[in-house]
C-alpha cells in the first residue's frame, strides 16, 4: 500500500472508528490510484505543501485557508495529499483541515473570514468580504472537516480520479477526526460539467461562499457541499471491496 500516514500525527479516535474498516476502505482506493499510475501520499507540513503547489503552472493559487502565513494549522488538525506519476511528477493535490465550530457554525465562520485567516482583524483587507446564504451552513457545527484546494493534472482527467481523491480524503478525515460534518466549497462549473457528481457529495446548495479577497485576487461564487458524520461513517464502513468499483 503506497498511501502513507504518520501514526504520530493521527488524533485520538472515537470509539465509532473501526481502524480495520478504514484501512480496507483506503487500501481499495489507494490500489485504484496505483492502477492508474499514481502513487498517493499524505503530508502534514503546510509550508512544504505551499512550496509544492506554487510549482504547478495550471493550478489556481492556494486559498489562505491552507497557507500557514495566513492561517496556521496546528499539528493533528490538517493534512494534504499528493499524487505522483511514474516519473515522480505531481499529478494531483488537495488538502483538508479541521475547524472547531462548537460555539459557532460554518456560515458564521465564513462570513467572519475565519475560514481564511487566523486573525481577520489584522490579516484581512478592509474590503474583504464573504457572504454565505446556503441555509444548511448555519446547521453545520461541531467538528467540521473542510476539504479543498483540489487540483488534478489534465492528462489524468476523465479517468475517475475525482472519486478516488474524494474517497481518500474522507477516509483519512474519518480516521483522524471522526468529524460531525465534512464540507467543501466547489466552483459552480463543476456542477454544470458533471464533475461534482464524481465526488459523491450527498448534499449540495448554492450560495456557499460569495467571496472577495482583495490582496489574494480571489473572486468566487461557490457551492456548499457536505456530508454528516453518520453519512461519512456509512461510506467508510463498506464491508466488501467489490463495493469499490474503481478498485477492480
Amino acid at each position: 500500500m503506497t498511501l502513507l500516514i504518520s501514526t504520530g500525527q493521527i488524533a485520538e479516535m472515537k470509539s465509532v472508528v473501526n481502524p480495520l474498516k478504514v484501512s480496507r476502505f483506503l487500501r481499495g482506493y489507494d490500489e485504484a490510484a496505483a492502477q492508474k499510475g499514481i502513487k498517493l501520499s499524505i503530508g502534514f507540513d503546510f509550508h512544504e505543501y505551499v512550496s509544492i503547489t506554487k510549482t504547478l503552472p495550471t493550478k489556481t493559487p492556494t486559498y489562505p485557508s491552507f497557507r500557514p502565513d495566513r492561517s496556521p494549522i496546528r499539528s493533528g488538525e490538517g493534512y494534504w495529499m499528493i499524487g505522483l506519476d511514474k516519473n515522480n511528477e505531481v499529478a494531483l493535490v488537495q488538502a483538508a483541515r479541521l475547524y472547531d465550530l462548537s460555539n459557532s457554525n460554518f456560515a458564521e465562520h465564513l462570513e467572519s473570514l475565519k475560514v481564511f485567516y487566523s486573525d481577520p482583524a489584522t490579516q484581512a483587507h478592509p474590503q474583504d468580504r464573504c457572504s454565505c446564504t446556503a441555509p444548511s451552513a448555519k446547521k453545520i457545527d461541531g467538528k467540521v472537516a473542510y476539504h479543498g484546494d483540489f487540483w488534478l493534472r489534465k492528462d489524468f482527467r476523465g479517468q475517475g480520479m475525482p472519486e478516488i481523491m474524494a474517497a481518500v480524503l474522507r477516509g483519512v478525515s474519518f480516521a483522524m477526526w471522526a468529524p460531525d460534518f465534512v464540507v467543501g466549497l466547489p466552483e459552480r462549473w463543476l456542477l454544470s460539467k458533471g464533475v461534482l457528481a464524481q465526488y459523491g457529495h450527498l448534499h449540495c446548495e448554492p450560495g456557499g461562499s460569495v467571496l472577495h479577497l482583495i490582496e489574494e485576487g480571489i473572486v468566487a461564487d461557490d457551492l456548499l457541499v457536505w456530508l454528516t458524520g453518520n453519512e461519512l461513517q456509512c461510506l467508510v464502513d463498506r464491508k466488501h471491496r467489490n463495493e469499490l468499483p474503481l478498485a477492480k
